[in-house]
């Protein structure tokens, strides 16, 4: 075993410190010398990088196109639409002075006093005023709307406790920002972005989530409705995996962004504005992996087959070229990613380890003997099987391993998430039971005080009020009060 996975943390010892080890040992990125930001790494970027090209292309098909917004925002605009600032005042990073000179003391750089800003700058916790003020000056009449348009770009919200990839304080992201003639469109566009992101995380990420509605105290700042969807970590705790927010009319009155309708009457225009981060190659991370390193699910992996030689000459290797050649060339025509590692630097075993540890999905390997046979060893690295195989049909053979190892990925996350799901009736087991690391459906009676009493008490926060499943009425777990139905509880990152 290499060193690597000597030292990588189990999960069952401490899943935190696993996860850190984890990022770290697969080169995935590492903290940076600016307080509280990360570098993300070539391997750790390659994974946002497919992540971006699916989702890009799926925001396309439903008629969204991208543009680019300012990364600095005048202090002003953040304060024309009261909740949105508040929900984001604590977070903001702010620009002062524009121009820096030498110390008198010779002691390096200082700011200029003489170069303040008239008004202060904002670095973007999120686009929406930014982007607001601007379709004033695009949106004259009903005809110019619908406008769809998404934005791939870093945001900066100042965090004090970070973890790489899941909360850092400039992280990389999409933020969609549409502008509607009617309530009814702008409805429909936040539910259909939400289908959009459930669609992502369960067909590429395989990875399971529940569909629903935020409570008040937990919708984005600003917005009528979040539509949210939330997943489960082998730990038991949620992630917020996407967001959808219906903004209603409120950044449209805030910025003044009125339109002619079909009437001729002046109406305001309905807004939604909805977004995922590099927060998902945490969740891939945490819904998956194990003890042994990462396990990518196919779709999303850099790498999805890697081929390593096994040979006692330079004679020997140069045979083995020549047989692995062909199948390289015709995986590569089937669409399948493959690194054939020749390299001389590392033995086979260390390969083996570095690979498992990086969570490519299957590994070929041979060597003298199966190049005698006719054989090449293949290893799924979901289930860590390995199996001896003719080289004949290897090609279509890796094909169908990696649509069994999608599937696979998916339902071991989705049997994990069904059994640590339970149904609580009173206050006092779900004390207990959400010590547990579950998911809890319970009854709450709608009231904010209600729910942070829950929080504060367990440090369970209602995830979302499910779009589906049993919306039978009943008694609040807590006050006894009427429900209309249950809602999602867990403990959340």
């Amino acid at each position: 075993m290499a060193k690597e996975l000597k030292e990588l943390t189990k999960r069952s010892e401490n899943y935190s410190q696993w996860y850190q080890d984890l990022v770290i040992k697969a080169e995935l990125a590492e903290n940076s010398a600016v307080r509280g930001c990360m570098v993300i790494k070539p391997y750790g970027y390659a994974i946002w990088e497919r992540m971006q090209r699916v989702l890009d292309d799926m925001f396309k098909e439903t008629g969204h196109v991208n543009a680019y917004f300012p990364l600095l925002i005048p202090k002003s605009f953040l304060s024309k639409e009261a909740q949105h600032v508040e929900g984001f005042a604590k977070e903001c990073a702010v620009v002062t002075h524009y121009r820096l000179k030498n110390d008198p003391e010779g002691k390096g750089v200082v700011v200029d006093p003489a170069a303040k800003l008239e008004e202060e700058l904002i670095i973007r916790p999120t686009s929406e005023t930014i982007i607001w003020n601007t379709y004033r000056n695009w949106i004259q009449s009903y005809r110019d709307l619908p406008i769809l348009v998404n934005q791939w770009a870093n945001v900066m919200r100042w965090e004090m406790r970070t973890r790489l990839f899941l909360r850092t304080a400039e992280f990389l992201w999409q933020e969609g920002h549409t502008a509607h003639a009617t309530r009814e469109e702008a409805e429909i566009e936040t539910r259909q972005m939400q289908n959009v992101y459930a669609t992502f995380a369960e067909q590429y990420m395989a990875m399971p989530v529940v569909k629903g509605l935020k409570s008040e105290s937990e919708r984005f700042a600003g917005a009528e409705d979040t539509y949210t969807i939330e997943a489960m970590m082998q730990d038991g705790k949620a992630l917020q995996a996407g967001t959808s927010h219906f903004l209603g009319q409120n950044f449209g009155r805030a910025f003044d962004v009125t339109f002619i309708d079909k009437e001729g009457k002046q109406e305001y225009a309905w807004a939604t504005s909805w977004g995922v981060s590099t927060r998902l190659v945490g969740a891939l991370i945490m819904a998956h992996s194990d003890d042994n390193g990462l396990v990518l699910p196919p779709l999303l992996a850099p790498i999805q087959v890697v081929i390593v030689p096994i040979y006692r000459s330079e004679e020997q290797l140069n045979q083995i070229r020549e047989k692995v050649a062909g199948i390289v060339s015709n995986l590569k025509a089937m669409g399948v990613s493959v690194k054939f590692d020749d390299a001389d630097n590392k033995k086979p075993g260390w390969k083996f380890a570095e690979y498992e540890l990086k969570g490519v999905p299957v590994r070929l390997a041979m060597g003298g003997r199966d190049l005698e046979n006719n054989t090449i060893e293949v290893m799924r690295r979901d289930k860590l099987e390995k199996e001896t195989i003719s080289c004949d049909g290897i090609e279509t053979y890796v094909k169908n391993l990696l649509d069994d190892i999608q599937k696979n990925i998916f339902q071991k996350a989705y049997d994990y998430r069904e059994s640590h799901t339970i149904t609580v009736d009173t206050y006092e087991e779900f004390k207990e039971k959400i010590e547990d690391g579950v998911f809890i459906l319970a009854h709450w009676d709608g009231t904010a005080e209600t729910e942070e009493r829950v929080k504060a008490e367990t440090k369970a926060t209602i995830r979302c009020i499910p779009l589906e499943g049993d919306k039978t009425p009943g008694q609040c777990m807590v006050t006894g009060q009427p429900s209309k139905q249950r809602v999602l509880f867990a403990r959340a990152y």
